[in-house]
Formats: structure tokens, C-alpha cells, sequence
């Protein structure tokens, strides 16, 4: 079978005097039959080209299968009088969401619960499974309890775009209200009273820009409008404090942001603004009370590139003279996030590219927080992932936190502040006997063409690494947005590193992994730092006799799939294949567009090439599709959803027509029903990862 080819229906695009000729962007009209019939065709095509594998594919999903148990349940989260957690059985594709009445007020220890087996007063809130029949595409957006226990307010996407439909459940009756509200967003929560629900809702261009109050029982038509943020930048959420004495809407661009805060125990109270937005000062506010006074935690990079943890007084936010430095900048500590309870402050950071977490108990005789010496959780892994997750309560005595690393399962301990003592909850099982000891993990250092060291974390089978042999090996990127990808477990990974194949991370500038400065070196006007660091990761475990460019694939999905455009254009020697996941490869056309959702708000992170032909220049000269040459191009593989709002599905079907111009070995493979996160249910998502590394694997050498 012949690949096929898309028609050439040049489009003159004209900016700051620069004409670019684009032959494919028709394919942007999903609503013309020629262009899903171009999709099906391409699918087709791949799936013929593609079909030697199905054995494989059929052998890597039964691995996974294999390995996970299938009916298991989550560690049990103290809210208000129940605890909560989320059932997977055998054969379902989702999860479904439970709680258990706790024994009393003091009850902190969460119950030891076997998997499949009856939990004694068991209630199913929500059943996904239930909720997705009959629809190809399933995904929970809103889940919030009222502070009573008795409502629910949930909101599902069914189609892939993310315009949830926000219902509410009367928890007592297992009935849903005849509230329901169309196209939210999701982050939907209840008010303090719990007699309302305040939800977002977005504008045209897929930007949460409004926040709406629902009285509970009433009809969506009658919602009032809390908040509209007019400036495109800018996108906006709502919540609780953990205190539940603060309703807040927090707004942000990329580099600014803003919150306002409602106090909810006075009834004539407005919302007010903690600090007004002024450009480029991030910053996040969480309620404590030390001492028996109410303070505003502010983690903010005023001068502190950062951050810097302050803690001032509620009535005067501003006062520079009433602020307490809790922990002042250090430019070798990123600062992240601070949470509050009723006891004890948590703070996460992190250090040397690692992710941190500490503690500082609050007793009666604390009266201030200047300076305050919190205690770091030390772990002996030389990789690893934790942060604080699951504590929603106010009084807890303890703080539930996650680890992981490449060779440890995901585990939940419970940290006990005033014993300073750590439980082991649960560690995700993994059938089959598996041994961490027959893994090992280490890290090794790039040098970047101007000079900066850039870590790799690399996992492998025991004695690979150290074997002196070149082996197959997959080098994953990202690199954007000041995300970091942190070294975790992965039960599907384990038939790869099985099958003999090192896998790592390329930690590149754009992403956030060694501080902000990592991520201003990585973006707008010096985004090719992002590209070069790949490719010097590269160089660099070739060079360490690791693999050889015979035996290497790069793997990047979003703006990492930008990534692995701009690398197959620019060292595609380096490379015997790409695996591009919903890749933003044509961003060029995408961020000169404002009615897409990834373009005003976009300006911060890549520049403004509409107004500013700097930046114009800059953006085409890396841009993936406007790139493509003829030259040797690696095997490439590029995944993408039709229903994608993020990343559209039009910016691969473009780069695969323009690349089999110059006969790039290109395969495009496009779900019909699903978003940005792929295919939903746990099911389809194990058949995506095994069709992907059966070909990750047929390019390695391993597919046998």
C-alpha cells in the first residue's frame, strides 16, 4: 500500500512583509468529509504498515495486564466525617469513586481496606463506569463534595474537547438534581455554607475566563457572574481554602498573576485583592493561623526569581513593614508550594533537579514565622519524586505524601508531625514477582553548546549500563512551561527494560526540573536552547557508549512533540526513530492565530510573532513544519486526536503531508474519539502504550 498524499492547496500567509506558502492548511476544516477521509486513509495506511506488530502489540498489552492488579483500591483520604477513595475492578474501564463513615473525631488512621473485598458501609458516590456507557470517550473533570457530606457536584466531558456538563447528586439518594449546567471547565466547587457551587466556564477561545455562582437547586439560567476576566492573557480558577474561612479566585498569565479572596465568615464580606497584578510577579496565597492569628502565606518571585515564602497580615496585605520572611530566596532552592493546617505548615520544593518536601510543626507558643526552620524528609534514592497529596483536612494531625522513583512503585506514606515518624500506606503492587534490586538508576550530565550542564536520569536492567555494550535506548523530552518530568515508576515501562532497553529523561532548560532560571533559559526568544540541550543528551549517551545513533529513539508528546520536530530537522543523524505524541509541530500558524486556545496566552511562553517580527523570525526558524528539508529523516511516528483542543489535530496531519514531500518514513495514526490525554479507560490506554512501544520496539530491533 502507497502512503497517501494530501493535496496541495497552496494559501499565501503574509506576515511583516515574510510570505509563507502553506499547501496544507485545509486540512484544518475537521467538518470537511475530504479531510476525514485523508485521516482515514492515513490510518489505514498505518495500520497496514504497522501490522506485523499486532502479535507484539497483543504480547506488550497482556504484559501489562499481567503486572497490574486489576482490582485494587486507592489509599483511603480523611474528608470531613468519610473516607474517601476510588474502587478498579476487573474488566472495568474506570474507576468508582467510594467512602466509608469514619469511627469518630479522633479517627486519623485510615482503614487497611483489601482489594475486593466489601468494605463495611460502603457508599458509591460515582461510578464512572456507569457514566461513560455509551460514549467512546470518558473523562471526569469536576469532583467536589459539599462541606455537609450531602451533595456532590461532579461535571464529565464526553467528547474530547473539555466542555464539561456539571451535575449535581444528592448523595443520600443517589439521585442527581435536576441542576445541570453545559460547557464548564473544570475546577467546580462548593461554598462554605454549601448551598452553591461556583464553577468556570471559558470564552471562545477555550480560556477560562469567567467564575459563576450556581444556587443549588435553581435553574443554570439563573446563575450569576462572579468574575470575568476580559484580559485574553490571563486564565482564572476558583477554591477553598483548606481552612474553609477564604474563597478564592486566582487568576494567571504565564509570568502574572492575582488573587482575590472572600472572607466566608462574614456575611458582608466582598472579595478583595491580596495584591494587584503587576507584570511578571507570580504568586500563590494560602490561609494559616499562627498564634491564634489569621496570616496569608504569599509565595511570590518579587525579587526572589525563586520565590520566596512570606507571611503577612490579611487586613493589609501590602504592608511591607508587617511581613515575616518564613523562608527567604535561594537561588539553589526552587520554592513551590506551601500548604497550611490547623498544626503545622508543609512546604515542597526542589534541589539539585529533585523534588523536596518539609515540615514545620505549629504549637501554642508559636507566635511568629520569620525565619521558621522546617524539616526536610530525607530519602535515600539517588532519583526520586515526592510531593505532598491527599490532605484536605484542617486538623490533621499528619501529612499524606507520594514517592516514587525509576525503580520504587508509586507508595503513600503518612508523615507523623509530632513524631517525625513516616508510614507506609500502600506501595502500588506489581504481579509477577518484580524486584526493585535487578533495576538500577543513575544520572549523568550533558554539555550544552554554551556551556551548561544538563542532567539525564537514566534507568535500566542491572548491568546494562555498565556493560560496556551499546544497548537500545529511548531518551524522553519535554522542556516547556517550567514543567519538570521527574524520574516515577511505570509498571508499562517494565517491557521495555525488560526487553533490554535503557530509557531516560533528557531534565532540558524550558522545563522547570533545576530552578526558574532553567525555564527562562528555555523559552521565547532562547526556545532552542530546549532543542540543542536534547541533542547534547544525546551526543552525550552515545558518547558514553551507552547506545548508538542506530539504537536511539527520542520520545516527546505536546510541547515536547515541538520538541521532537524541531530535533528531527535539526540532528535527525542522531536518531534511528521519533515517537511524536499530539506534537505541536506547526506553532508557527498556531500562536499568529488568537482564536485558537493556545495563542494569546501563549505569547509569554513563545514570544508574540503577530506584532513582533523578532519574534516572528525567531519562531519560523525552529518552527517544525515551516523546517522540513530534504534530507534523512529516522522512522517517525506521530499520534494525534481529532477532538484535541490543545494541540490540534491538523498541526501533525500537516508536518506528516509535508514530510512525505521530501519521503520522510512518516506514520500518522489519529484517534476519532478522544483528547489531548489520548484515548480514556484504562484499557484503551494500555493498548495505546503497547502499540506505541511495539513500534518504539520495531525500531530498536527489540520487536522479536
Amino acid at each position: 500500500m502507497r502512503p497517501p498524499v494530501a493535496a496541495r492547496k497552496p494559501l499565501d500567509r503574509v506576515h511583516h512583509g515574510d510570505t509563507v506558502v502553506d499547501a496544507y492548511e485545509w486540512l484544518r476544516d475537521k467538518n470537511d468529509p475530504e479531510v476525514i477521509a485523508y485521516l482515514e486513509a492515513e490510518n489505514a495506511y498505518t495500520e497496514e504498515a504497522t501490522a506485523h506488530l499486532a502479535p507484539l502489540r497483543a504480547r506488550l498489552f497482556d504484559e501489562i495486564k499481567a503486572r497490574t492488579r486489576e482490582t485494587d483500591l486507592s489509599v483511603p483520604v480523611r474528608d470531613g466525617g468519610f473516607w474517601y477513595y476510588t474502587r478498579t475492578v476487573e474488566g472495568a474501564q474506570y474507576g468508582v469513586h467510594c467512602r466509608a463513615a469514619v469511627s469518630g473525631p479522633d479517627d486519623w488512621t485510615p482503614p487497611s481496606l483489601e482489594p475486593g473485598v466489601p468494605v463495611p458501609g460502603e457508599q458509591i458516590v460515582l461510578d464512572d463506569n456507569i457514566e461513560a456507557e455509551g460514549h467512546d470517550f470518558y473523562s471526569l473533570g469536576s469532583f467536589d463534595v459539599s462541606p455537609d457530606g450531602r451533595l456532590l457536584a461532579y461535571a464529565v466531558d464526553t467528547v474530547g474537547d473539555e466542555r464539561y456538563t456539571l451535575r449535581i447528586r444528592d448523595l443520600d439518594t443517589g439521585d442527581n438534581l435536576p441542576d445541570v449546567v453545559e460547557n464548564t471547565f473544570p475546577g467546580a466547587v462548593f461554598s462554605g455554607e454549601g448551598t452553591s457551587v461556583f464553577y468556570p466556564t471559558v470564552d471562545e477561545s477555550w480560556r477560562p475566563d469567567t467564575i459563576w455562582r450556581h444556587t443549588v437547586g435553581t435553574s443554570a439560567g439563573a446563575d450569576e457572574t462572579v468574575f470575568t476576566e476580559p484580559d485574553e492573557r490571563y486564565w482564572v480558577g476558583v477554591g477553598l481554602t483548606r481552612s474553609k474561612k477564604y474563597l478564592e479566585i486566582a487568576l494567571g498569565s504565564k509570568i502574572t498573576s492575582e488573587v482575590h479572596l472572600l472572607d466566608t465568615t462574614d456575611p458582608d464580606a466582598t472579595f478583595q485583592v491580596v495584591w494587584p497584578r503587576r507584570e511578571g510577579i507570580e504568586y500563590s496565597v494560602e490561609h494559616a493561623v499562627v498564634g491564634g492569628e489569621d496570616r496569608l502565606l504569599v509565595l511570590h518571585n518579587d525579587g526572589a526569581l525563586n520565590f520566596e515564602l512570606i507571611a503577612v497580615a490579611p487586613d493589609a496585605p501590602s504592608d511591607r513593614s508587617r511581613w515575616q520572611t518564613v523562608r527567604a530566596h535561594d537561588p539553589a532552592v526552587r520554592l513551590e508550594d506551601v500548604d497550611a493546617f490547623a498544626g503545622h505548615l508543609t512546604l515542597d520544593y526542589r534541589r539539585d533537579g529533585l523534588t523536596r518536601v518539609a515540615v514545620l510543626p505549629l504549637d501554642a507558643g508559636t507566635t511568629s514565622l520569620a525565619g521558621a526552620a522546617f524539616t526536610e524528609l530525607r530519602f535515600d534514592e539517588p532519583l526520586f519524586s515526592v510531593g505532598t497529596s491527599g490532605n484536605p483536612e484542617w486538623e490533621q494531625p499528619t501529612i499524606r505524601y507520594g514517592y516514587t522513583s525509576f525503580v520504587t512503585p508509586s507508595s503513600v506514606f503518612d508523615y507523623d508531625v509530632h513524631t517525625g515518624t513516616s508510614t507506609l500506606l500502600k506501595q502500588a503492587p506489581v504481579l509477577g514477582g518484580y524486584s526493585a534490586g535487578e533495576y538500577e538508576q543513575r544520572r549523568e550530565w550533558a554539555t550544552a553548546p554554551d556551556g551548561t550542564q544538563v542532567p539525564i536520569s537514566i534507568v535500566a536492567r542491572r548491568g546494562i549500563l555498565s556493560s560496556g555494550t551499546p544497548a537500545p535506548f529511548v531518551l524522553y523530552g519535554y522542556g516547556s512551561y517550567e514543567a519538570s518530568i521527574d524520574p516515577s515508576f511505570s509498571i508499562p515501562r517494565l517491557s521495555l527494560l525488560d526487553r533490554g532497553v535503557v530509557f531516560a529523561i533528557a531534565h532540558i532548560r524550558g522545563g522547570g526540573e533545576m530552578g526558574r532560571h532553567w525555564y527562562e533559559n528555555g523559552k521565547t526568544l532562547t526556545k532552542k536552547n530546549t532543542f540543542t540541550d536534547f541533542v547534547a543528551c544525546a551526543e552525550r549517551v552515545i558518547a558514553l557508549g551507552l547506545t548508538t545513533p542506530e539504537q536511539l529513539v527520542a520520545q516527546g508528546g505536546s510541547a515536547g512533540g515541538l520538541l521532537m520536530g524541531a530535533v528531527a530537522n535539526i540532528a535527525p543523524q542522531l536518531f534511528a526513530g521519533i515517537l511524536a505524541q499530539v506534537p505541536f509541530v506547526d506553532a508557527l500558524t498556531s500562536i499568529l492565530d488568537p482564536s485558537l486556545p493556545l495563542t494569546v496566552i501563549e505569547w509569554d511562553e513563545w514570544g508574540d510573532p503577530l506584532h513582533d517580527p523578532e519574534v516572528y523570525a525567531y519562531m519560523k526558524s525552529y518552527s517544525p513544519y515551516e523546517n522540513v528539508t530534504a534530507q534523512t529523516y529516522p522512522r517517525i511516528l506521530a499520534v494525534t486526536s481529532l477532538n484535541d483542543t490543545r494541540v490540534l489535530y491538523v498541526e501533525p496531519a500537516k508536518w506528516t503531508a509535508r514530510l512525505r514531500e521530501v519521503d520522510a518514513p512518516v506514520l500518522l495514526k489519529t484517534e476519532m474519539s478522544a483528547g489531548h490525554g489520548g484515548v480514556s479507560g484504562r484499557y484503551a490506554r494500555w493498548e495505546e502504550v503497547a502499540y506505541e512501544y511495539a513500534w518504539l520496539l520495531d525500531v530498536l530491533g527489540r520487536a522479536d
